[in-house]
């Protein structure tokens, strides 16, 4: 990095928000806007971009001010398991179900931490299934199975 980057850390975090915000105000200029109290389906979008590209903003300037630590390697395993665990949550949930598409789901992204218990993640599974249930199927009505076709659903 640079001389004048005195945290890399801080650097990459804030390039990283801002090409995210950047993107979701891109992509959000091609559906309508509305207004705050009548939003449009490109509302949310665009406000979360902007917000991401403040925090990111925020993460650069900071990176300017204070010293950090160097970026140290890229944890590869953990990176490869959080991303198919969405994966597999997304290919799961129509045929399976929401029990056990959060399962699965939870369980691959728990692996994922050097800290991984098996009763930690049995609760979290059990909470974050019930929570979901709740909010998702109770609380919006949302048409997702809670046992899919493949589990006898």
């Amino acid at each position: 990095m640079a001389g004048f980057i005195r945290d890399p850390k801080d650097f990459l975090s804030g390039l990283m928000f801002m090409g995210f915000g950047g993107a979701a105000i891109v992509l959000g200029q091609d559906y309508e806007m509305g207004r705050a109290v009548r939003m449009g389906p490109g509302y949310f979008p665009v406000l979360l971009g902007g917000l991401l590209c403040i925090v990111g903003a925020a993460c650069l300037l900071r990176s300017l001010l204070r010293p950090g630590e160097p970026v140290g390697r890229l944890a590869v395993k953990p990176l490869l398991l959080v991303v198919v665990s969405t994966l597999v949550f997304g290919l799961l949930l129509r045929n399976a179900g929401l029990v056990a598409a959060l399962a699965v789901s939870i369980l691959l992204s728990a692996m994922a931490s050097s800290q991984f218990s098996q009763k930690t993640t049995a609760l979290t599974i059990v909470g974050m299934t019930t929570f979901c249930y709740l909010v998702f199927l109770k609380g919006l009505g949302l048409p997702i199975p809670v046992l899919g076709p493949w589990l006898g659903g």
